[in-house]
C-alpha cells in the first residue's frame, strides 16, 4: 500500500443555458457525481466534491476552496458540455495538478438507445474544448478517457493522481548521505548546488562518527522490541548476535531519519570498516525496512536515486531500489540484484533473514533481508543527469517472472529477479545506455508505466517509455 493518502478535488462542469431552461434537469446527475466519489474512495482517495460549476465565478470560487482544503490534485468531470473559456482562468491560475476524467453516465449509447439519454451523456466535446484550451495555454493535464464500468479507468485517473503527489513530494525533499559518495561512479553523480536549483532537493552528509552516537542511544528494550517484531514478520535463519547488532545499528540509523525527516538516505558500505565502534555492521537491514516505510535508498552515496525511489514508495507503494546485474542472452530476461538491500513490500513470499559474510571486510557480518519479487508486471525506472544540469525519466514496463524450481540453492541467499523487458534484452539495453541511463534504478509493483510517465512529465523532465515498440 502507498505510504500517504491522496486527495483530490472533483469538480463537475456543466452549461448554465441547462439551468436556464429546466433547473431540474441537472438531478438526474447526482447518482453518477456520487458513483464517481465512490470510485475513487474505494481507490484509497479522499475526494471532496465542489457543487456543479457553470460560469467564470463557479469555477474559480470551486478552485479556490480546493486550494484551501489542500487537495493533491483536481480532477474534472464533464457533465455535459461546457464552455472551455468559462473555466479556463481558474485552472490556469493554480498550480494544482490537472486530470481529466473523459467519461459519461451511461456506458452504452449505440443504436438502440433511448433519445432523452444525450442530455446524460454528451459531456465529451467539452472536454475537447477544454483541452484544446488548456494545450494551448501551456498547461499541463493527464486525461483518461473510457467508463467507469471499467475498473482500469478509475485505476488509472487514481494512480495519475498518485503521480503528482510523487513529483510534488520529490521536490523540495531531504535526503541523507552515510559516508561519502563511491569513488569513480560518476553516471548518479550530480553536485548538491544542482540538485538544489534544478530538484530542489537538499543533501546531507554525515560521517559514521555521527552514526555511531546514535547507536549508543539505542536501549535494549528497544532492540529487543525491533527483534520480537522481525521475528513475527521475517523467516530469521541468522545466529542472535547478528540480529541483535544489526538491529541495534538499524535503530540508530532510524532516529537519524526520523529526527532529519529524510524522504530518502544513502549509505555507502566501503564505510563500514572496523569492529570496534558503534557502528560496526552495515545496516543493511534496516535500509530494506526504511524503503517498506516509504523512505527512499540508492546504493553507493547516490542520493539522486533514493530521492526518487522515495517519492514513487510513498505514492505506490511496493518499490525497491535495483540494479540491472546480468544478462540472460538465452532466455531473453535481465537479472536484477544488489548487495543485500530490497523492500520487503515486493517480496513474493515471506523474506529470509540471514546474516552473510561482509562484502566489504572490516565491519561485522551483516543482517539481511533475501526473497525474490513478486512474479507479475512491474516498471523498471531511471532518473537521467542530462547535459546541461537537465534530467530525464526512462520508463519501462516490465514481467517478473516467476523463478521456477531450477533456482541453485545458494541463489536462495541473494537478492533477486528476473525481469523481462519489452521488445527483448538486446533492444533494450540498447536502447537504454543510448538514453544514458545509468546503473541505479527503482523497480515499482504493477501496471503502473503511464502514471510514472505522468510523474516525470509533472516533474518537468523528457519522459521516455521504453515499450518495444521502437517509437
Amino acid at each position: 500500500m502507498p505510504n500517504q493518502v491522496a486527495s483530490i478535488g472533483l469538480l463537475p462542469f456543466y452549461l448554465k443555458l441547462y439551468d436556464d431552461l429546466d433547473r431540474g434537469s441537472r438531478a438526474g446527475f447526482d447518482a453518477y457525481i456520487r458513483r464517481i466519489e465512490g470510485g475513487f474512495a474505494s481507490r484509497g482517495l479522499k475526494v471532496v466534491t465542489s457543487e456543479i460549476c457553470r460560469v467564470a465565478g463557479e469555477f474559480a470560487h470551486a478552485v479556490q476552496d480546493f486550494e484551501k482544503a489542500g487537495v493533491d490534485a483536481l480532477v474534472t468531470l464533464h457533465l455535459a458540455y461546457s464552455p472551455s473559456l468559462e473555466a479556463i482562468e481558474a485552472f490556469t491560475g493554480t498550480k494544482l495538478p490537472i486530470v481529466i476524467l473523459d467519461s459519461t453516465m451511461d456506458a452504452d449509447f449505440g443504436t438502440g438507445v433511448k433519445a432523452d439519454r444525450i442530455m446524460y451523456n454528451h459531456g465529451i466535446h467539452g472536454v475537447m474544448d477544454f483541452a484544446s484550451l488548456l494545450r494551448r495555454r501551456g498547461r499541463p493535464f493527464e486525461i483518461v478517457a473510457g467508463h467507469d464500468s471499467d475498473p482500469r479507468v478509475l485505476d488509472r485517473a487514481a494512480d495519475l493522481v498518485r503521480a503528482s503527489c510523487a513529483a510534488r513530494d520529490l521536490r523540495g525533499s531531504k535526503v541523507l548521505r552515510v559516508g561519502e559518495t563511491f569513488a569513480g561512479m560518476g553516471d548518479f553523480s550530480v553536485p548538491e548546488s544542482v540538485m538544489v536549483a534544478k530538484l530542489g532537493i537538499q543533501t546531507r552528509q554525515i560521517s559514521l562518527v555521527e552514526l555511531d552516537a546514535a547507536v549508543l542511544g539505542v536501549s535494549d528494550a528497544a532492540v529487543a522490541e525491533e527483534v520480537a517484531a522481525d521475528q513475527a514478520r521475517f523467516a530469521c535463519e541468522l545466529p542472535e548476535e547478528a540480529h541483535l547488532r544489526s538491529v541495534r545499528v538499524g535503530l540508530g540509523l532510524r532516529r537519524i531519519l526520523e529526527e532529519g525527516g529524510y524522504g530518502g538516505f544513502s549509505v555507502n558500505f566501503l564505510a563500514f570498516d572496523r569492529r570496534d565502534r558503534p557502528s560496526d555492521t552495515m545496516p543493511f537491514l534496516e535500509i530494506s525496512k526504511a524503503m517498506a516505510r516509504g523512505i527512499g535508498y540508492g546504493g553507493e552515496g547516490d542520493v539522486l536515486t533514493a530521492s526518487m525511489v522515495g517519492a514513487l514508495a510513498r505514492a505506490f507503494g511496493q518499490t525497491t531500489f535495483t540494479e540491472i546485474f546480468c544478462p540472460d542472452w538465452a532466455g531473453d530476461s535481465l537479472f536484477l540484484s544488489h548487495m543485500g538491500e530490497i523492500s520487503p513490500s515486493v517480496a513474493g513470499d515471506k523474506p529470509r533473514m540471514i546474516s552473510k559474510p561482509f562484502f566489504g571486510g572490516g565491519a561485522r557480518d551483516p543482517a539481511l533481508l533475501t526473497c525474490a519479487v513478486k512474479p507479475g508486471k512491474a516498471v523498471f525506472v531511471n532518473l537521467v543527469p542530462g547535459p546541461e544540469d537537465s534530467f530525464s525519466l526512462i520508463v519501462a514496463p516490465v514481467e517478473v517472472l516467476a523463478e521456477g524450481t531450477a533456482l541453485d540453492p545458494p541463489m536462495r541467499d541473494t537478492v533477486r529477479a528476473w525481469v523481462r523487458p519489452p521488445g527483448g534484452v538486446a533492444r533494450f539495453l540498447e536502447a537504454y545506455s543510448r538514453l544514458g541511463g545509468t546503473h541505479h534504478s527503482a523497480l515499482v509493483l504493477g501496471d503502473r508505466a503511464e502514471a510514472i510517465a505522468a510523474f516525470g512529465r509533472w516533474s518537468g523532465w523528457t519522459v521516455t517509455i521504453v515499450d518495444g515498440s521502437g517509437r
